[in-house]
């Protein structure tokens, strides 16, 4: 039995969404194919991920240091408890898919709180004695969904696009060795095929979650 984790970063739902409505169809598809799995929703605008704020690195300072966790402030503690909650679900889980839209040539900033929420030292990475980083989840796997209402694969705006490449090199950042992206993209500009292009992303949705 896997443990998944479905994140997603969107404010709407998938009747206003592409890629949330993508993304259900995929998540529902496998649940099919993988009966027995742990299905996780993890709505990064209904959780609370803390920012890497001066709270943050107080109280870690202070842990360092060889002070007690009861020592350090309420919200100290508040986040700096959250934050190791978040690493450890992160690590424990066998599977990724993140689920965003693309604002702005990347996606919503809770997307990068809860990255950097789960980029701890010694848990998703380490370091060499030469200080070069070493991904630590070298036996996982992760797939990106994500809606463009533009065309941004095999195009001259490809070099815009900011998310899924941020993503990626945080996998790769991670150790993780499998890390696919499902683009559903067009639909704004090509209003008249918005529908085709919505129906052969969930056609390719579900395809993909029968191997992932």
């Amino acid at each position: 039995m896997a443990k998944v984790l479905y994140i997603t970063a969107n404010p709407n739902d998938a009747s206003h969404s592409y890629s949330m409505a993508v993304g259900k169809e995929f998540i529902e598809s496998y649940k099919v194919v993988n009966p027995t799995d742990e299905i996780i929703e993890i709505d990064l605008y209904e959780q609370y991920i803390p920012l890497l704020d001066s709270d943050v690195f107080k109280g870690w300072g202070k842990l360092s240091s060889g002070i007690n966790f009861e020592q350090l402030s309420e919200k100290e503690q508040t986040k700096v408890k959250r934050l190791a909650e978040l690493s450890d679900q992160f690590i424990v889980a066998d599977k990724y898919v993140f689920v965003t839209p693309f604002w702005n040539f990347s996606y919503p900033p809770m997307m990068k709180a809860y990255l950097d929420s789960v980029s701890v030292a010694g848990k998703s990475f380490k370091y060499s004695a030469e200080g070069q980083p070493i991904g630590l989840l070298t036996d996982k796997k992760a797939l990106h969904i994500q809606a463009r209402g533009g065309n941004y694969s095999d195009s001259p705006a490809a070099e815009f696009e900011m998310g899924h490449r941020h993503l990626q090199v945080m996998m790769k950042f991670f150790g993780i060795p499998s890390f696919e992206g499902l683009f559903v993209e067009g639909h704004n500009k090509n209003k008249e095929k918005a529908q085709d292009i919505k129906e052969n992303a969930i056609a390719r949705a579900k395809d993909l979650a029968h191997n992932f």
